[in-house]
């Protein structure tokens, strides 16, 4: 691995807990204005100083977030479909690696579909993804995306991961689950945890505390911070789960403390 390329996951990894708190807020590609997110920007800043990375498209990324701003990106870079298409699946890759240098990301995510009608698709566009990177420097987060019929399981979730790392992914998000620490065994690289939709607070908190204390290095949590009921709370909460091993007791009586 170059210096450029370990550079740049040293900003997204924080070298110092080798944990990361990951902010997505990449919704909208395939969903449109998500509640939470109709007004990117006004979401985004009263949190941003309390993730180590953003998770964005390059659309919201020029409109949304200040050029002043030092935040690692994480720049979604695959799309080409909504909800309201066929299928999720049928993604491709959107945005070039040299527009992706131009708006300085750290890292460039894409998801995959194992399992689906366009697993060859997707795992090739990963491979396309990860040589056009190691070109350039720039890491490569896969993501394991789950559609409607595949099981969201150690053994379906250990699949994609191993997958994706075979393939050259740097970092890998997936979902956690039963026996998890088995998926983190047999993955040779770096795996954070997706938040999903969005639950209540402290099974949120549950839910990171479980994943770092079996091997995951952090989260990449949407919906479960900004559509809490107090974001800057929920995301200090996360970042003290993730960084300084707090109890998810003792989070959830930061995150209420915050609230009021």
């Amino acid at each position: 691995m170059d210096w450029g390329m370990e550079n740049r996951i040293s900003r997204i990894i924080k070298p110092d807990t080798n944990r990361t708190v990951m902010l997505a807020v990449d919704h909208g590609y395939f969903l449109g204005p998500t509640s939470g997110l109709e007004d990117p920007a006004k979401t985004i800043e009263p949190i941003l100083p309390y993730a180590d990375s953003l998770m964005l498209t390059r659309g919201v990324l020029r409109t949304s977030v200040a050029p002043k701003s030092d935040i690692p990106i994480v720049l979604r870079v695959s799309g080409g479909t909504s909800i309201v298409g066929k299928s999720l699946a049928n993604e491709n890759i959107t945005v070039s690696m040299e527009d992706a240098i131009k708006l300085n990301v750290s890292a460039v995510a894409l998801s995959i579909f194992v399992g689906s009608d366009y697993e060859k698709e997707t795992l090739t566009s990963l491979s396309r993804l990860v040589d056009a990177g190691e070109k350039y420097g720039i890491p490569v987060l896969a993501v394991t995306a789950v559609g409607k019929e595949m099981a969201r399981d150690v053994r379906y979730l250990g699949l994609c991961c191993r997958i994706a790392a075979e393939l050259g992914a740097h970092i890998v998000k997936t979902y956690y689950c039963d026996n998890f620490n088995r998926i983190v065994k047999n993955c040779p690289v770096p795996i954070v945890i997706a938040g999903g939709k969005k639950i209540e607070e402290k099974k949120a908190l549950e839910l990171a505390y479980n994943a770092v204390n079996e091997g995951a290095i952090g989260v990449d949590m949407g919906r479960n911070i900004f559509q809490s009921d107090c974001p800057q709370g929920m995301i200090k909460a996360v970042r003290e789960i993730v960084h300084n091993k707090l109890s998810v007791k003792a989070a959830f009586d930061l995150y209420k403390s915050e609230k009021k």
